[in-house]
């Protein structure tokens, strides 16, 4: 899998800051479309810092149990440290697109937020796929578009100054084609797909709140802003400020995502 993947310790440590108010929007719905229910077993793909996996485990209750896998050892940490001791749950590192789990191991796979980063999201899914149990179901989340995503705008702005990032971005935004995510889940054996999309808008106190983490490095955006030469991160963050139409006061940004699942 890619290097963006692999995400390191900054932007593990600042991942929540910047994202977690977002997935305890979204994840809701996932959970929905997964057909979540008491005492499942749930495989979380691409886990992040396991707050998917802290939502099931209020579903399926004690007698159920999640695996949290994601391939960045960092994320995988900060998964356990919110897991914690939490009966019935763990996290471990595992690449999505070669899972090292048995044939029909899970109830339920889930994949908030991830699966746009996969090389070969095709693969992804069909081990997605492989390890369901017969009738269990798949979700996976996407975002839509760079100017509904909670980050694409920022994204955008370092392919202007870092031209070798463009194809990157554009793999990442490719899913949101709600056509081409259906043909992936049902060319990997899914049946009664179902697409979903959901938006929101979500207001911050200030630019600041909003920009911070990623300024230190948080999420994929993060590391490719820190990675710039630092008069190129802050025209980054002044094309940033003009497209927020930041006053000093709250900013809001409109965010969209896509919900697929499917029954093996």
């Amino acid at each position: 899998m890619t290097d963006e993947l692999a995400f390191r310790r900054e932007a593990a440590a600042e991942y929540d800051h910047a994202f977690s108010h977002v997935s305890a929007h979204f994840v809701p719905f996932l959970l929905r479309a997964a057909r979540l229910a008491p005492r499942q077993r749930v495989l979380d793909v691409a886990t992040g810092t396991g707050i998917a996996a802290e939502a099931a485990m209020d579903v399926i209750g004690r007698e159920g149990s999640v695996v949290a896998t994601d391939i960045s050892p960092e994320m995988i940490e900060k998964a356990r440290q919110r897991l914690g001791r939490t009966p019935g749950a763990s996290a471990i590192v595992e690449d999505g697109q070669a899972l090292s789990f048995p044939d029909e191991s899970f109830d339920t796979v889930l994949c908030h937020l991830g699966l746009m980063f996969f090389p070969d999201p095709a693969r992804g899914l069909s081990e997605f796929h492989r390890v369901l149990r017969p009738g269990g179901w798949a979700a996976a989340s996407v975002t839509t578009s760079p100017e509904r995503s909670y980050n694409g705008t920022i994204s955008l702005a370092v392919a202007r100054h870092l031209p070798s990032a463009a194809a990157a971005i554009a793999h990442r935004f490719s899913l949101g084609d709600e056509g081409r995510l259906r043909s992936l889940l049902e060319g990997a054996g899914f049946r009664d797909v179902d697409i979903s999309t959901e938006a929101y808008r979500f207001t911050l106190p200030s630019f600041d709140a909003y920009f911070g983490p990623f300024e230190r490095g948080g999420g994929s955006s993060g590391q490719a802003l820190v990675a710039l030469p630092e008069e190129v991160r802050r025209a980054v963050r002044e094309e940033i400020r003009r497209d927020l139409r930041d006053t000093g006061g709250p900013i809001q940004i409109e965010v969209e995502i896509r919900i697929a699942c499917g029954r093996r």
